[in-house]
């Protein structure tokens, strides 16, 4: 059976370009190829004078390179953002009302939604947060969640990313490089601003601050400089204003966090951190970590400092967890979900493991616990030979997969070598939780630069595009 033909974000199945792109597709009509090609040399130039690059883990020792980027936009029109916007946010609320749960009176895993044994034998679930309050019940400050585009135009939400999600910094960059490169276009089309989200990141976490403190101090605390989205935290930091700390330069005292100054201690309120919670604090969790902060879990039960995002939200966004995400939204707000998942099969379950050992050629399967387009199968694009070896994993520990029909992701208009070409395309916008729910308008678009490739990963050789909303 032949593949589905997948959804061009561009043009309409009977050939014409979609009333969104119409203005842009004049002007890409009048635009040669050589020009494009000066201008993402230019990117790349200017890239890397900035210093925006990715570290690639597995390769050479210290081994960095650029994310590349394409200069053809996504581009999502007003009324299709409002309601994926409306969507996100619902998740949001759900997915932070469900990880204050299980670390309180656990009602959903009462109720029987959700088998226990899922949640509190999951390695991502902390027995360190149960009981602990935490400013405003927020545990994911900073959500990134993954979209993608499928069939006859639905979106789908791919995955949540709540322990440290990553990418903003790009879409930002991406924005500011469209500005510098292509003026005139943003002076005929009535795209909706992102800049401003470094000041609405800011915002949130000051929202969140421990009880009584009125003006609080926050940091952005980084593993260091061979961090892979190390730039990114360095950004973030200067964009808001804050200090970037590692571990080393704060301390515990009596219950408090501080920062080493040049003027002395510095109490901190509020920790951005983009350490994951096994390097947090060696006194809690892993004893040979030298990333951490020894003694910061106990400064955090005892409500003297916020960590965002909160310490044992990985659990709300394992992929084990993810299928009930619809049901949490039913459960917490007692509202039908805007935005769908993808079908599931959760192979601790014997029939859903008898279908994919019997489909695997066709499913995409996952690792509950990868992350970043590793440990995974897409079964129509692999070999005999990685089906058999994937299949002896799956029947040695079948708990730790999920399995996934293969989507048809939406493609968009790339600049590659050969020209102009339609290539696969996800979004993650991201979603930040304070007093209220927010997002900018937008978020980052990645694509897949290989034919026919369905991975967007930037570790995995994806590149990144500017998002367009439009305003109206």
């Amino acid at each position: 059976m032949p593949a589905p033909t997948p959804y061009n974000e561009m043009h309409a199945a009977e050939g014409g370009v979609r009333n969104h792109y119409q203005a842009f597709d004049k002007w890409l009509a009048s635009t040669s190829t050589e020009w494009l090609a000066q201008k993402r040399a230019e990117a790349d130039m200017l890239f890397h004078r900035v210093g925006i690059t990715f570290a690639v883990y597995g390769e050479d020792a210290g081994s960095e390179r650029l994310i590349p980027f394409d200069v053809v936009p996504r581009i999502i029109p007003a009324d299709e953002w409002r309601k994926l916007a409306a969507g996100l946010k619902q998740r949001v609320r759900a997915l932070n009302a469900f990880t204050e749960d299980i670390y309180h009176d656990q009602n959903i895993l009462k109720a029987g939604h959700i088998p226990a044994e899922q949640v509190l034998q999951n390695s991502q679930y902390r027995p360190e947060m149960q009981g602990v309050d935490v400013p405003n019940g927020i545990y994911a400050h900073i959500a990134g969640v993954d979209i993608v585009r499928a069939g006859a135009g639905e979106f789908y939400v791919l995955e949540d990313n709540l322990r440290v999600p990553s990418g903003v910094s790009y879409m930002l960059e991406d924005r500011r490089m469209m500005m510098r490169l292509f003026p005139e276009l943003f002076a005929h089309y009535p795209i909706a601003p992102v800049e401003h989200y470094p000041d609405l990141l800011l915002d949130n976490l000051r929202s969140v601050p421990p009880a009584g403190v009125n003006d609080p101090t926050v940091v952005v605390l980084t593993p260091g400089s061979y961090n892979s989205a190390y730039f990114e935290h360095a950004f973030l930091a200067q964009q808001m204003g804050v200090e970037l700390v590692e571990g080393q330069d704060l301390f515990v005292n009596d219950g408090f966090v501080y920062m080493r100054t040049t003027r002395g201690p510095k109490r901190v309120d509020v920790i951005y951190r983009r350490i994951d919670d096994d390097f947090l604090d060696p006194l809690a969790f892993r004893p040979d970590s030298m990333l951490g902060v020894p003694g910061l879990l106990s400064a955090y039960r005892a409500g003297h400092v916020t960590i965002a995002n909160a310490i044992g939200t990985g659990v709300a966004d394992d992929k084990s967890i993810y299928p009930y995400v619809p049901d949490m939204i039913r459960f917490y707000l007692s509202e039908e979900p805007l935005l769908n998942n993808v079908p599931t099969y959760m192979l601790r379950k014997e029939e859903d493991l008898k279908y994919t050992l019997a489909h695997l050629h066709e499913l995409v399967v996952k690792e509950v616990h990868g992350a970043g387009g590793y440990g995974m199968l897409i079964g129509p694009s692999a070999s005999k030979e990685q089906i058999a070896t994937f299949r002896e994993r799956i029947i040695a520990e079948p708990a730790k997969y999920i399995a996934q029909p293969t989507l048809a992701l939406s493609a968009c208009p790339t600049f590659v070598e050969s020209g102009i070409a339609p290539r696969h395309i996800d979004l993650r916008p991201f979603v930040l939780s304070g007093k209220e729910v927010t997002l900018v308008p937008g978020g980052l678009t990645r694509v897949a630069l290989r034919e026919g490739s369905l991975v967007v990963n930037s570790s995995q050789g994806g590149g990144t595009k500017d998002t367009w909303v439009l305003e109206r």
